[in-house]
């Protein structure tokens, strides 16, 4: 597993359907190394924290595999590194096999890795297409958010190395299909709940839910 491309960007102000909307989601990328610290990448900053950023959401990465993939969809559109808004362009590191607290080292830095990204509309504007809010989500490639156990450095070319695994094995692709396709799965939100690295609001929203399953089957 490698390191593709770092990527930064600071608030910027966008018109979306008639309104101005302040984002960060237009990301460059940088070729020197970059310091990871107070839950940011140096040169990076979030433009709203009561959805995007904070602890458990860092560090925002999406595997350059998924490029292919959009790439299909949407041919018409460039799909440079960072156009999805991530921090981190990865290679070989996937939803599919990253659980929720799998611990990552790249360059200096220690990552865990917490919760998949749902999206916004903000989305839809970086890309100019309003259909893509939907399709991101059932695609079920939602790249990985990551908290920062140890700040430190990274730059491109960082090799990945994940020193442990979270012993439930809760795959980030399993919260994001607890969210939409297995909502009445109880081993599963079960499972969720029993790592000690899922955030809070994942918490309320899988014990609420399986709440409401049990009390239809009582």
């Amino acid at each position: 597993m490698k390191l593709i491309s770092v990527n930064v960007g600071t608030p910027q102000e966008h018109e979306w359907n008639g309104k101005t909307v302040r984002t960060s989601i237009f990301k460059h990328p940088v070729s020197e190394r970059v310091a990871v610290r107070d839950n940011n990448l140096q040169g990076d900053r979030q433009s709203d924290l009561s959805v995007h950023g904070g602890p458990t959401k860092a560090v925002y990465a999406y595997p350059s595999e998924h490029y292919a993939f959009w790439r299909n969809e949407y041919p018409e559109l460039d799909f440079s590194w960072g156009m999805f808004g991530e921090n981190l362009t990865t290679e070989g590191l996937l939803e599919t096999e990253t659980c929720v607290g799998d611990r990552i080292r790249i360059g200096s830095t220690l990552l865990v890795a917490t919760e998949p990204r749902i999206p916004c509309f903000k989305l839809a504007m970086r890309l100019g297409r309003p259909d893509i809010v939907k399709r991101f989500l059932s695609s079920q490639r939602s790249g990985i958010y990551f908290a920062i156990e140890r700040e430190g450095e990274l730059g491109v070319g960082d090799l990945l190395e994940k020193l442990s695994e979270d012993p439930h094995r809760v795959r980030i692709r399993d919260i994001v299909s607890a969210y939409t396709t297995d909502t009445s799965n109880l081993d599963l939100l079960r499972s969720a709940l029993a790592v000690p690295a899922l955030p809070e609001k994942w918490r309320v929203k899988f014990a609420k839910r399986i709440q409401e399953l049990e009390s239809r089957s009582a």
